[in-house]
């Protein structure tokens, strides 16, 4: 069996937060299945003894939308669950938090804002990709994720003007997203870790890229079977997933210990 990831990121660490300010619980299809605490997956498709934490370069911030933390189907706690260096926040029109813009402005790092290029403000710089020789000496990218759905992020970003002094890391997506769970309203809205999928292919860890979107698809298909949308009888596509996702890691050069 794979080594567990940490027991907590902070993702795990903002879905706590935000069951504390719930006056009520929160409901979403499927709320009767029982559910594993820590990937939100039914406890019969739990992945978490499959989790194993990647070798990158690149860093990410989630900035996720009111409750979107909360719901069973959010992906962006998939890429929490690789990337070592990810970080997780609330957004909040009127009030930013003062972690997030001393994330922003640490001299570490190197902030992209990953949204579609046709909304960038006047003057904000569109680039297509972030290969090595675009990063700064000492610096390590961190991407910035809105995480929501459609316009919710959109909101998000035009109310946000700390995040306009950043490029925009753009992408031409010419096919459907596979997100099942939640089908955007644009052909190009891809689930959040789709999209972290693409950053990383965008900055050369192509490997890491193939294992987080073998991550996300064990994720989809997990997900769908707490649905009942797939009989008993149709178990052995899961594992096959199971074992992409470890061949995958393989390939990345993440061994078992």
């Amino acid at each position: 069996m794979l080594q567990h990831c940490s027991p907590e990121h902070a993702v795990h660490r903002l879905y706590a937060l935000r069951k504390s300010m719930s006056t009520k619980p929160f409901t979403a299809r499927g709320k009767n299945l029982r559910r594993c605490g820590r990937c939100l997956l039914g406890q019969s498709y739990c992945t978490c003894a499959h989790c194993r934490a990647l070798q990158t370069h690149a860093s990410f911030a989630l900035i996720m939308y009111d409750d979107e933390v909360l719901k069973p189907t959010n992906s962006g706690r998939l890429i929490a669950d690789l990337i070592p260096d990810t970080h997780a926040f609330l957004w909040s029109r009127t009030e930013v938090n003062p972690e997030l813009l001393a994330l922003l402005d640490d001299p570490q790092y190197q902030p992209y804002v990953v949204f579609p290029g046709e909304y960038a403000f006047e003057g904000q710089q569109v680039v297509g990709g972030v290969p090595p020789e675009t990063i700064a000496p000492g610096k390590r990218p961190l991407f910035i994720m809105l995480d929501g759905r459609w316009r919710e992020a959109v909101k998000m970003f035009r109310k946000s003007p700390y995040l306009h002094r950043f490029p925009l890391l753009s992408f031409e997506a010419g096919e459907l997203a596979r997100y099942a769970l939640r089908k955007g309203q644009r052909e190009f809205q891809f689930g959040t870790a789709e999209v972290a999928v693409m950053v990383l292919a965008a900055m050369g860890e192509q490997a890491n890229a193939n294992v987080l979107n073998a991550w996300f698809e064990l994720f989809v298909e997990s997900s769908l079977l707490g649905r009942n949308r797939r009989s008993s009888s149709e178990l052995l596509p899961r594992d096959a997933l199971v074992a992409n996702y470890q061949q995958a890691l393989i390939d990345a050069g993440v061994t078992r210990k």
